[in-house]
């Protein structure tokens, strides 16, 4: 079962970072700054911080709260000479502790939904440097609404794209379903790999009924 799970978990993690062209494209609506201080919040595996350390010359502190997930990216980090640039800190994004002003750019590609956006770019704008940028991935719901909070909560939109429900079917979910249907009938006599298994199936099939609730955003703003 644990071979399994790490198999599946592996396979997710190549998918994820097959979707890294869109953090660089996110990247490259920022303004130059090789030296910029970046947060990175809800980090998960890094598959975006590892990515913005490529991008960039500068310092990135990733939180999440998530250990297991965190030992991996600190694997990542040390393999690839980096443990100078990018510090790890468990740490819940419902407790941040920054001082003010400490960033130029806060990364947040998926997780201000724990929070709910509006909070989240109340409550985050207080640690940018003045000029500085919030970069968001989150879903497309409300979207007329999101717009005008990111003017009422003190920022400029400076661009922004969608990620559609096609690309997240044809570049993860349906290559996902694939995978599961290949492991499922390896180990259709292992109860617990078949559990693991469903897990993501339902997922895929809750995609599959409201694929248009699946599209996405990447928000880039900065703050006035």
């Amino acid at each position: 079962m644990v071979e399994e799970e790490e198999e599946l978990q592996a396979y997710k993690e190549r998918l994820r970072e097959g979707l890294v062209k869109y953090t660089r494209r996110a990247f490259q609506m920022l303004p130059q700054r090789p030296t910029a201080h970046i947060l990175d919040i809800g980090c998960g595996s890094g598959v975006p911080t590892m990515e913005l350390a490529r991008l960039s010359d500068g310092e990135i502190i990733a939180i999440d709260i998530d250990q297991a997930v965190l030992d991996r990216l600190a694997s990542k980090v040390e393999k690839a000479g980096l443990t100078n640039r990018v510090r790890i800190e468990k740490c819940s994004l419902l407790n941040m502790d920054f001082a003010d002003e400490s960033f130029d750019v806060i990364w947040a590609e998926g997780s201000i939904a724990v929070i709910g956006f509006e909070r989240g770019l109340k409550e985050w704008r207080r640690f940018l440097k003045a000029g500085g940028f919030l970069v968001v991935h989150d879903d497309i719901s409300n979207l007329t609404e999101k717009r005008e909070q990111i003017s009422q909560c003190g920022y400029e939109l400076t661009d922004h794209f969608v990620l559609s429900e096609d690309i997240w079917w044809d570049e993860y979910y349906a290559p996902l379903e694939k995978k599961c249907s290949e492991l499922r009938a390896k180990h259709a006599d292992d109860p617990k790999t078949i559990a693991l298994l469903d897990g993501d199936q339902r997922e895929i099939d809750a995609f599959k009924k409201k694929t248009e609730l699946f599209s996405s955003v990447f928000f880039i703003m900065e703050k006035g």
